[in-house]
């Protein structure tokens, strides 16, 4: 499947500069929920529009195709499949993983990236993990075409705390299913929206997830 191609006829009608600003709002709303981690790691960073955002000291990238002229200095970019790229282990303090593992093949594969973040993650270290809700976009779900794998919250929850972590949060309903709405993305709607949790139940789509690696 040509991905390039995929993802440019999928955002076509979406500004990528209004994007990322509406990430600069996300990102920060999530550091402060992971509890405003020093050292995050991105491992499906795409575009890097969430490392970007995040007002973390360390800031690292993963991904497989290689974006690094595109983000801003101070982001360590690794270009790699995240079940076998060279990361430090017990180093992180916080993972962030958006809209990905609904990319994979199997279970089984979710199940080893998930133990695999759970290695580079300190003893305390958080993950949260975002995607779409199976429960409330089923109609939309398979109009993407790279979508192979259904997840819920549920599902999610219980594939961290299979992997070694320790569930936190467990949000079912927390964004929008995607940026392709009616209205266009805006950072100002977008902090609004995300200092008013009553709205998450009215039109979230995506869950989020917390999970921190136990002490034993």
């Amino acid at each position: 499947m040509n991905l390039d191609r995929l993802y440019e006829y999928r955002f076509r009608d979406v500004d990528q500069a209004q994007r990322a600003a509406v990430w600069r709002e996300i990102g920060p709303f999530i550091h402060r929920q992971l509890g405003r981690p020093e050292r995050v790691l991105d491992p499906a960073a795409g575009r890097c529009e969430f490392i970007s955002s995040v007002p973390a000291e360390e800031r690292w990238a993963l991904d497989l195709v290689d974006h690094s002229p595109e983000i801003e200095d101070g982001v360590n970019f690794v270009v790699g499949d995240a079940l076998t790229a060279d990361l430090p282990t017990d180093y992180f303090d916080a993972v962030w993983v958006s809209n990905f593992l609904e990319h994979l093949p199997t279970q089984e594969v979710t199940a080893s990236f998930l133990e695999r973040m759970c290695s580079v993650l300190r003893v305390g270290g958080a993950i949260a993990v975002m995607g779409p809700n199976f429960k409330h976009c089923m109609r939309e779900y398979f109009d993407c075409a790279d979508h192979t794998l259904v997840y819920t919250d549920t599902s999610i929850a219980e594939h961290l705390y299979a992997a070694g972590f320790s569930v936190e949060r467990v949000v079912p309903r927390f964004l929008p299913y995607s940026f392709r709405g009616r209205l266009p993305p805006s950072p100002t709607l977008t902090r609004k929206y995300l200092d008013t949790p009553g709205l998450w139940r009215l039109f979230g789509k995506q869950f989020l997830v917390i999970a921190r690696v136990p002490a034993t």
